[in-house]
């Protein structure tokens, strides 16, 4: 199974378009793993994962890309090429944050799960439920939590995020919390066009699942997420929206020429965007919050939360739940995007391995690191 939303470009200097249509943006996608080696003594195993990213790298040219495999333990190998901006010879690292698009949907549905398991939150919440006094339209009565965290709520992003609203959210300088509140207030107050039930993958339902957040916590999403999700983890790197000072910025392309774009500058998600994927971090955090999946939950959520979390709701395909593309095994994956930046994790708990490949370049970084999480997995995930 594979399935993303389209990643349309935009014309050069236009960057209301980017930011524009960068809400549309984020999928998912599993892929089939490539056939894997016979087993290596552990220092052959690193030497073919570095020569792995060195050809991907070489192949696709992005200005930069960092991979990693993670095991139960933490993580296993790391490498990390190219420079921080094109054109320019400071290095990327390992250390230096690098933006996960979507990939923080995942994120937003372990908070949830946490606040479930508080007593704070249940599943099966309706949204009269979770949004209680505000005036929400018939059709939506019955949409649960489970259905925005498994895009089944019947929301679009074409209907919800519009070019105004986009605007409208780079300009806002309220708190998030204040955004996210008049955002709810706009969705539950409106027919949907799409059905319950039918998959349509849209940022909207993570967004208003974040404001929920909000109500249940009494706080912003992003204190929330920072409290109760990486704080323990020890995610000590995560920051929000894109990687400002010594870190990778993202680049756009104008012909064949990469053209890196100010973080200082429109350079992501408008802020109230943040629970759909606004997150940075290093490799190495994210690896930490991929143990989650490997380990039944690293203490943070109990072992049968983490099986709901893996388990995608019945009804037609695509298979997909809680942050994650779903197939048998189970096998997770997702890749993320705000058209900048591109991110691609595997997670195959049963062999007790996730592998993640990052990019800063959408274009370039998307085959490269489709083509290095595939590697890595025959590598250090072999059948």
């Amino acid at each position: 199974m594979s399935r993303r939303s389209g990643y349309p470009s935009a014309r050069s200097g236009d960057t209301t378009m980017i930011a524009t249509r960068r809400a549309l943006l984020g999928g998912f996608s599993v892929l089939p793993l490539a056939g894997a080696f016979p087993a290596l003594a552990a220092d052959e195993r690193d030497s073919r994962a570095a020569a792995a990213l060195d050809a991907q790298f070489a192949q696709h040219a992005p200005p930069a890309m960092a991979s990693a495999a993670v095991g139960r333990d933490g993580l296993i190998w790391s490498g990390a090429r190219g420079v921080r901006r094109a054109g320019s010879d400071e290095p990327a690292t390992l250390d230096q944050l690098w933006h996960l698009g979507s990939n923080g949907k995942a994120m937003t549905a372990v908070l949830y799960a946490r606040l479930v398991e508080q007593g704070r939150a249940r599943w099966g919440a309706t949204l009269p439920e979770l949004f209680p006094g505000v005036a929400i339209d018939p059709a939506l009565r019955a949409v649960t939590i489970d259905d925005l965290l498994c895009h089944r709520s019947g929301l679009s992003d074409r209907d919800l995020l519009t070019r105004e609203v986009m605007m409208a959210g780079h300009a806002d300088t309220r708190s998030t919390r204040d955004q996210r509140v008049d955002f709810a207030a706009m969705v539950l107050g409106q027919t949907p066009t799409g059905t319950r039930g039918t998959f349509a993958y849209g940022n909207g339902n993570y967004i208003l699942a974040g404001a929920a957040v909000e109500r249940l916590a009494d706080r912003s999403w992003e204190e929330t997420i920072q409290a109760e999700v990486f704080d323990p983890l020890g995610m000590t790197s995560v920051g929000h929206g894109a990687p400002k000072g010594d870190n990778p910025w993202g680049h756009r392309s104008v012909g064949d020429q990469l053209i890196p774009v100010d973080p200082a500058g429109v350079a992501d998600n408008p802020p109230f965007l943040g629970p759909a994927g606004r997150i940075h971090m290093t490799v190495a955090d994210y690896g930490r919050f991929l143990r989650l999946y490997l380990t039944e939950g690293a203490g943070l959520l109990r072992p049968e939360t983490m099986a709901r979390l893996m388990t995608p709701p019945e009804g037609a395909p695509p298979a997909y739940g809680y942050g994650w593309g779903v197939q048998p095994g189970p096998r997770l994956g997702h890749d993320g995007s705000n058209t900048l930046w591109h991110v691609t994790a595997r997670v195959l708990p049963a062999r007790g391995v996730a592998v993640l490949s990052v990019a800063n370049h959408h274009g370039r970084g998307q085959p490269a690191n489709h083509a290095m999480v595939e590697a890595l997995a025959a590598l250090y995930a072999p059948a």
